[in-house]
Formats: C-alpha cells, structure tokens, sequence
C-alpha cells in the first residue's frame, strides 16, 4: 500500500539520521552588512542553460534582485556543470585565489563531492540565510545530504527531484509500479521503452534506480565505492541482461537525452519515458507539446530523488551578491513562482507549515493534468562515487 506523506519523510530522515545537525540562526545584523555590500556587484550565476523555461525564470530573477538589492545577475549559461568545475578547478592551480571567473553555480552530486574536496568552495554560509529557516529539513533531509555527502552549509538547497516514468494513457493503460512490471511491459511492447545512454544523467540515474531495486541490500551504496565493487553491482548487470534485448533497437543504440526521448514518446516511436522532474509531463501539457493523456507515475517502493543547489566558488568576486541571490531564490516568492508549472514546475524546498498563510497561497495550484498522482517514497542517491564505477563498467558492457 502507498507511504502516508508523514510515513515517507520518516522513512527517508531516519536513512540519513547521521548527517542530520542543528541549524545555524541567521544573524540580522550581519546579512545587512552583506545586503549593503552586495549593492552595486555584478554576479556570474554559472548555470545549465539547456531549458527555455530555466533561462526564463533566471531573467525574470535577474529582474527582480536588480529591483529589489541595486546588484546585477548575469547567467553564465553552461551545457554542463562539469564545465564550472574545470574552472574553479584550473583557477586555484594557477594561484587565482580572488577574483573568480564565477560567483554562484547549480551543482549537485559528484560536481559538489569534487569541489567540496578539493577545496573549490566558499563556506559555510548556507545556513546563515535568512530563508533557510523555512527549508523543509525534517520532510525533505537531502536538503542537508547530497548524494550522501554532507552539505555542511556548503551549499543552499533550490529545488527537488524525484525519478519519475510518464507515457501516454492510451497505450499504458496500467502503469508499471516496479522494476518487474516494466520488464514484463517491456516483454509485451518490445521496442516502446529504453534510456538514454550514460554519462548522460538520466540515463545514469536510470541505472541507479535498477540497481537500488535489484540489491539484496542497500546499505553499500550509502558508502564510498570500494575497491572492487563487482560483487554488489552484480544484479545490476544481470537485470540489464534481461532488458536490453527488450528496448528500443534492442538496447544496441541509445538516445543521447530524456530530451530526445520526450519527443520519440510524443511521436509514438516509446511508450514510455523518464524524468527526474515529476512535473515534466505537467510541463509539457500545458505547453501542448503533449496530449492531455499521458500520466505520470513513480515506482511504488520508492525511487530516487535528490535536491539541487546553489553554490560560491571559493574565490568568487562577489560573495556577498551571490548570498543575497542564493537567499532571494530561497523566498516563498522565488520558490513558488519555480514551482509553477506555467513558468518551471521545479518542485520547491520549502516546508508549507513554516509559510505564512499569505506565502503558503503562493502555491496553492491544485493538481496538474500529467502530475504525478500519488507520491512514492524518496530513494536517497547512492554516494556520488558510485557514479564513476556505473558509468565506465556500463561503457565497457554496453557502450559499442
């Protein structure tokens, strides 16, 4: 039977009990010291730029911390984070320890495990902003855990994510709610379903969604990768074994984005495709880039999700305008307008009961045709090191 909403959040917190710490008070006098000295920076937000809707929400952002703070948002569009990383990266190596090329970024995963590590972060200033306080800590943990990796105030919490398969209605009359329905789908619709290919992310993450579905224990891969892990990616393997002759061309090719996917589905070519948005199905709805009868589902056991964040590169130029920034995206305002399918739909991290009436009625949006109708229980990520194992073992069995 379905998770309460009550029974989910306990389930996740007491998965992630250990990192959980108490929560730093915002100090008023010092954020108006850095609102005033943020008056007059320019900050390079350096952030993925591959969604229309994402671009426009950092304008309209953009727009209103000009408005509000006197400071200027520039959006430093990337194609992947991994870019900002090789930066900061090659910045420090050359002694450039002020002056950054970057003020903020959008980072999550093995980027954040890279930078925490190697230095490249300003911090801890996360837990200082004034809206942490209305962070959903407790209901949502890995707004503190990233990828099993302590935030520590490393950086701030700006949306969720949550794995999540949509189809069309019409030709997925019952939706797979497990691993061995969708193979058993996959069984009688050869050809309707695959993944894109790894390193993308969404393929990647589809991979870790098997194998958190096909291990006999989980605990492993809450850890650092070990040595040899061949033992505990075993079912892994074997699972793709039986479903790689089922997908789409037989699972020898792959699309090379959930991008390309959407359309294949929207073309009829799959029956099926995946996200890591729950409303991206809603999303595209609404655009009339799909029929109102595609419905979207998550796997009823869980599957994974995660938080995004924003984080200051240790030798940022404008530290003090990237806080005020981070802090504005923070605001029930910000949050809610990311959360509105019309504008984003990216579900926010925020906890309604901390909201005043007036913020909560911000959100109030009632259910989406294609949104997800009833939540599974969140999987954290695996540690972010489990990513580089999946990837290039995957890229030696399956990647001709």
């Amino acid at each position: 039977m379905p998770f309460s909403p009550r029974r989910r959040r306990l389930l996740t917190a007491a998965a992630l009990a250990p990192w959980f710490t108490a929560a730093r008070a915002a100090d008023p006098a010092a954020w108006e010291r850095t609102v005033r000295a943020a008056r007059g920076q320019t900050v390079y937000f350096n952030a993925w730029a591959g969604s229309e809707r994402v671009n426009a929400y950092l304008q309209w952002a953009a727009g209103e911390v000009a408005q509000r703070f006197g400071l200027q948002l520039e959006h430093v569009k990337l194609g992947d984070t991994a870019e900002l990383v090789k930066r900061v990266r090659a910045e420090k190596a050359a002694g450039r320890s002020s002056g950054g090329s970057a003020d903020m970024g959008w980072i999550n995963g093995e980027n954040f495990l890279t930078m925490k590590r190697e230095g490249l972060l300003f911090g801890p200033f996360a837990e200082s902003l004034p809206n942490f306080a209305l962070v959903d800590v407790a209901g949502k943990p890995t707004t503190r855990i990233d990828f099993s990796e302590p935030v520590e105030g490393y950086e701030a919490a700006w949306g969720m994510a949550q794995f999540t398969f949509y189809g069309d209605g019409r030709r997925v009359a019952q939706p797979p709610k497990n691993l061995a329905e969708l193979i058993a789908y996959a069984k009688k619709n050869p050809g309707r379903f695959t993944y894109p290919r790894p390193p993308n992310f969404h393929g990647t993450t589809f991979l870790k969604q098997v194998l958190l579905e096909t291990a006999p224990d989980r605990k492993p891969f809450y850890a650092p990768v070990p040595a040899d892990p061949a033992a505990l990616l075993a079912p892994l393997w074997r699972t793709l074994d039986e479903l790689h002759p089922l997908l789409w061309r037989q699972g020898k090719q792959f699309p090379a984005s959930n991008a390309v996917m959407r359309q294949m589905l929207a073309d009829g070519e799959l029956h099926i495709t995946l996200t890591f948005n729950p409303n991206e199905a809603a999303n595209e709805i609404a655009a009339k880039r799909l029929p109102e009868t595609v419905v979207s589902w998550q796997h009823a056991g869980g599957t994974i999700g995660n938080t995004h964040f924003l984080a200051i590169p240790f030798n940022a130029r404008s530290k003090e305008g990237a806080q005020v920034v981070i802090d504005f995206l923070q605001s029930p305002l910000a949050q809610a307008r990311k959360a509105d399918i019309r504008h984003w739909g990216d579900p926010t991290v925020l906890a309604m009961d901390k909201l005043s009436a007036a913020d909560r009625a911000l959100f109030s949006q009632g259910q989406a045709p294609g949104s997800v109708a009833q939540a599974a229980p969140v999987l954290p990520e695996p540690h972010a090191s489990w990513v580089e194992a999946i990837e290039r073992e995957w890229a030696r069995r399956h990647g001709q």
